[in-house]
């Protein structure tokens, strides 16, 4: 069974930088297109960031040319670089497969506070 484990979230002024970490086990990570997502206070659950097993990198037009995601498959973890952050990006942070179609888990999350 995949386990995800968000991590490095925080609060930020904004304009600050953060890392986030996701750590999976119990699927092989290295074949799967892994993906960022986030959910705001009252808001549906949104797509972030997407990144193949090859490499390749989609973006949400709200955080394209600030946000950077990779993996390292020999960690079987992901990452985002946030950087530039404003208040709207406030949200709980979570990772699953892109795209979460037939998904029902998900990891706890990570919380990005951005402070104006």
């Amino acid at each position: 069974q995949v386990q995800l484990v968000e991590s490095g979230g925080g609060l930020v002024q904004a304009g600050g930088s953060l890392r986030l970490s996701c750590r999976a086990s119990g699927s092989i990570f290295s074949d799967v297109p892994m993906g960022w997502y986030r959910q705001a206070p009252g808001k549906q659950r949104e797509f972030v960031a997407r990144i193949t097993s090859g490499g390749s990198t989609n973006y949400a037009d709200s955080v394209k040319g600030r946000f950077t995601i990779s993996r390292d498959n020999a960690k079987n973890t992901l990452y985002l670089q946030m950087n530039s952050l404003k208040p709207e990006d406030t949200a709980v942070y979570y990772c699953n497969r892109s795209p979460p179609i037939g998904v029902v888990y998900w990891g706890q999350g990570t919380q990005v506070t951005v402070s104006s």
